[in-house]
């Protein structure tokens, strides 16, 4: 019984540090920076968002250039598919 006394204390003081470090092992795990000092999560979450930011401007950029490569596919596509006849009689109206 007399151990219980000394388990408590020494369990509530154990548990906030073992769970710290297995909340940044998990964090690491995943990619994420892990956490060192108090405050810290502002300045990393104001670098997040600013390589979101990029991330997200790069993502619209690759976005409009894979809409215009779809384009140029289609109309390499129409004209591969087409008859030759079709096609040079297109070629034709466009020189007029």
């Amino acid at each position: 019984m007399s151990n219980w006394g000394v388990l408590v204390p020494v369990a509530a003081i154990t548990v906030g540090p073992v769970v710290w470090a297995f909340n940044n092992w998990t964090r690491a795990r995943h990619g994420y920076v892990p956490e060192r000092f108090e405050g810290e999560f502002e300045k990393r979450d104001a670098e997040e968002r600013r390589r979101m930011d990029l991330l997200a401007s790069d993502n619209e950029r690759l976005a409009g250039q894979v809409t215009r490569l779809e384009e140029r596919l289609r109309v390499l596509e129409r004209i591969a598919t087409d008859p030759a006849t079709r096609t040079a009689q297109a070629i034709e109206a466009l020189r007029d």
